[in-house]
């Protein structure tokens, strides 16, 4: 029994690890439109964004939460090894893309991970076929809707500013820009830190310490919130000068319309109790301001680059994620 509850504290552990790790990926996501447009320092800008992470616990129930944790697979299926090995996978997978500096998905590398580690132990019919629909079709309409979103209001905004100059306007921005930062680190603290509280839940109820029914325990809340906004004052500093640079490139009224776009789309998706890649909707709505200058002033090159990472995340999460269970089976059983 002792060696059985170390276990589920072993787990809580890497659990809070992919946290951090999701929020150092994607501090970038946070705070890249920020500083490409020097609104802050980047100091300033992980400090600003990890604040508006956290703040996300006062706002938002768990729908997110409850789609991971009993939305993906069989519940009745989930074991320890499924667990550390759907964990494995995805900060296995965080760890390729931060090296090579492409923004994937966190949310959809534990979901491959999930994915991977459920058919190795049972096959296909452990899967719940409609959360992952639900979830794998918003790979292509979240950025989708962030693009034109942005593109929306960057043509909105540059109308609304036509009859001012130029130094006015940007001055404007700049503190706009302050607004639209927070609310979008708000509405990434919102979806991402509860993929962790699902599945931490998930194994807290497969091992019967949440009793009869699944709910989201208030301390599996708090640290959720707490490690993901630490992992994001860490920041990623190789993917911010993909999305902040390389895609496009960016001034405050682009930066504010990005970040604007972005929120809206993230948060609409949370409420809906949809995990959606905050990384996905951010990149999108920095193609849809490029464009609405000129189709030429998107980098569409490194955006395609970016597109096949968002294409490979669930599959190779999915092996990488089989890979540990496999290798871990024959101690684990």
């Amino acid at each position: 029994m002792l060696e059985s509850v170390f276990f589920v504290f072993f787990l809580i552990f890497i659990a809070l690890v992919f946290d951090f790790l999701n929020g150092f990926h994607d501090a970038a996501n946070s705070i890249s439109t920020v500083v490409s447009t020097r609104v802050l320092s980047p100091r300033i800008a992980v400090l600003w964004a990890a604040f508006f992470n956290f703040s996300a616990v006062f706002f938002v129930g768990t729908a997110v939460a409850h789609t991971v944790g009993k939305g993906i697979i069989q519940i009745d299926v989930v074991d320890n090894l499924i667990i550390f090995s759907s964990l494995g996978g995805a900060i296995t997978w965080n760890l390729i893309t931060w090296y090579l500096g492409l923004p994937s998905s966190s949310s959809h590398a534990l979901i491959g991970g999930l994915i991977g580690s459920a058919i190795s132990k049972a096959g296909m019919g452990t899967l719940v076929w409609s959360g992952i629909i639900k979830t794998t079709l918003f790979i292509v309409v979240s950025p989708a809707i962030g693009m034109i979103l942005g593109f929306a209001f960057m043509v909105i905004s540059m109308n609304l500013s036509r009859n001012s100059n130029i130094a006015k306007a940007d001055k404007i921005y700049r503190k706009l820009q302050l607004f639209s930062a927070a609310v979008y680190s708000l509405g990434h603290g919102m979806n991402d830190a509860q993929k962790t509280m699902g599945i931490i839940a998930m194994m807290l109820y497969s091992k019967g310490f949440l009793g009869d029914t699944f709910h989201i325990p208030i301390w599996v809340i708090i640290a959720s919130y707490s490690v993901i906004s630490l992992g994001t004052m860490f920041g990623g500093w190789r993917i911010v000068k993909t999305m902040g640079t390389k895609i496009t490139k960016l001034q405050p009224i682009g930066g504010f319309s990005a970040e604007t776009a972005a929120a809206c789309s993230i948060i609409g998706a949370t409420v809906g109790g949809i995990p959606v890649s905050t990384t996905q909707t951010i990149a999108g709505a920095i193609v849809g301001v490029g464009a609405s200058k000129r189709l030429s002033a998107v980098r569409w090159g490194v955006a395609g680059n970016i597109i096949w990472a968002w294409v490979l995340t669930i599959p190779v999460s999915a092996i990488i994620s089989s890979l540990f269970f496999h290798a871990l089976k024959h101690f684990l059983y």
